[in-house]
């Protein structure tokens, strides 16, 4: 009866029947189109995730090799440098040891220095306290020879 109800309607109602079967169908077929777009985007996506999580796992085991490394590494120069921290602690004694013999000595240098300015002044004093004494013994002679040579010869 259906169809007679759409038949009063005459050819009209079957061609609204077919639209709508039409566009259900021109529907139903872009619904799939965009579920199949919308999975196979979601595919898509997917596998750059796991693109990138194969990417982070590699990553992630080449910086614990990296790590492995480092905690096991050891300096390749390790006896040398402990060779020649070695010879460096036996020069610093034995230029603290050097040290202590340099103040020393520059002080007993300083100090016979010092005595021997002292004893050049006195020489310099001494000597020149003698050359006084020499010239005044210079000068009684001399005055006591004229007084010898006027008592012997009274003329003069």
């Amino acid at each position: 009866m259906k169809n007679q109800g759409n038949s009063s309607h005459g050819d009209s109602g079957r061609l609204s029947t077919d639209n709508e079967e039409e566009f259900t169908k021109v529907a139903m077929a872009s619904f799939q189109a965009r579920e199949e777009e919308i999975e196979r985007r979601k595919m898509e996506v997917r596998e750059r995730v796991e693109m990138q999580l194969g990417r982070a796992e590699e990553e992630t085991r080449r910086l614990a090799q990296i790590w492995e490394e480092l905690e096991v590494l050891t300096d390749p120069m390790r006896k040398e440098v402990a060779i020649v921290r070695k010879r460096i602690d036996m020069v610093n004694r034995d230029l603290k040891s050097l040290g202590q013999s340099c103040q020393k000595k520059e002080k007993e240098y300083k100090e016979a220095l010092e005595a021997f300015n002292e004893k050049s002044n006195e020489k310099a004093h001494l000597t020149s306290t003698l050359m006084e004494m020499v010239n005044d013994s210079e000068k009684m002679r001399m005055k006591k020879l004229e007084e010898l040579s006027k008592i012997l010869d009274p003329t003069n």
